[in-house]
């Protein structure tokens, strides 16, 4: 059995510059954990398969191609592959969520 301490696992590098833990990576699938202080944002971005987003705590807007909707703890959001998308939090609390991608992509994200 493997357990990981999301709140402790070591920051993943991004191009986004905000606060990513890589806490799942097989050769299946990935798990990212997400912590987005007040005004942070993900630059828009797509991804090369399927994604979506489990929201943990705070208040955030998800932007997916056209749409933009506000979302909140406990929210799963799907986000098909190749689609421009971003993650912002326009609140005065922390913003946290999960991103789950399947499969697991063999091409890098692609920041716009």
């Amino acid at each position: 059995m493997k357990i990981v301490d999301v709140l402790s696992a070591p920051l993943h590098p991004n191009p986004h510059g905000v606060n990513v833990s890589m806490i799942y990576d097989t050769k299946d699938a990935q798990a990212v954990h997400i912590t987005l202080q007040p005004g942070e944002a993900l630059k828009l971005h797509a991804t090369p398969v399927d994604v979506f987003f489990y929201i943990l705590e705070g208040r955030g807007i998800v932007e997916i191609g056209k749409e933009q909707e506000e979302v909140v703890a406990n929210h799963l959001i799907e986000s098909p592959a190749r689609i421009p998308h971003r993650l912002l939090n326009k609140s005065d609390s922390v913003f946290r969520f999960l991103v789950v991608k399947t499969p697991r992509p063999e091409n890098k994200t692609r920041v716009l």
